[in-house]
Parts: C-alpha cells; structure tokens; sequence
C-alpha cells in the first residue's frame, strides 16, 4: 500500500468581516433584483400572450 503523507491545511490569518459583508449584501440585493425581474418577465407574457 501506497504511504500516505499527513494532511496540510491552509490557515487563514485573520477573517475579512467587512468584505464577508459586502458580498452577502450584494448577494442579496441580485437575488431581489432577479427575481423582480422575473416576475416582471413572467406579468409581460401573462398580458401579452394570452
């Protein structure tokens, strides 16, 4: 059987709470904006092709 070495594992020096943030903020926001959209998407067919 083949030796198998231990396992590294990257450490992180510190955590970016504010980048953490902003990203689930925009996040958020396109998820909102997406299905807005959608919605609005789907109306426009409801009035339109029916």
């Amino acid at each position: 059987m083949a030796d198998h070495a231990t396992a590294e594992y990257a450490t992180a020096d510190g955590n970016d709470y504010a980048e953490h943030e902003s990203t689930y903020v925009l996040f958020t926001a396109l998820t909102k904006w997406g299905a807005i959209g959608v919605a609005i998407i789907l109306a426009l067919m409801w009035i339109f092709l029916l």
